[in-house]
């Protein structure tokens, strides 16, 4: 069974940084997407970030992109969000996801999430 852990949100001043955590087991296939979206109290949800597992192609979107981070670490089966010069509009619950194929986007597909870890950005 295919499980996420997501981990490491917090409260941070505006210009801060935190790194988010995505611990995965129970992958039996090599090809796959993590995905790190957030969403914002009356907000839909934002993808924010992709990786492949296979060869570590990453995606972002233009609202993190020069600012955020996704990096994978295989030996320990957890995808990172590096997250630098953080906004108030960075405020959300962040969710990790996984789809069975990685294609560059954040579209739909994520079919497995984790549960939220909550970011805060004071300003």
């Amino acid at each position: 069974e295919v499980q996420l852990q997501a981990s490491g949100g917090g409260l941070v001043q505006a210009g801060g940084s935190l790194r988010l955590s995505c611990a995965t087991s129970g992958f039996t296939f090599n090809d796959y997407a993590i995905g790190w979206f957030r969403q914002a109290p009356g907000k839909e949800r934002e993808g924010v970030s992709c990786i492949s597992s296979s060869d570590g192609s990453t995606y972002y979107a233009d609202s993190v992109k020069g600012r955020f981070t996704i990096s994978s670490d295989n030996a320990k089966n957890t995808v990172y969000l590096q997250m630098n010069s953080l906004k108030p509009e960075d405020t959300a619950v962040y969710y990790c996801a996984t789809r069975t194929y990685y294609s560059g986007d954040l579209g739909s597909g994520y079919t497995l999430w984790g549960q939220g870890t909550q970011v805060t950005v004071s300003s």
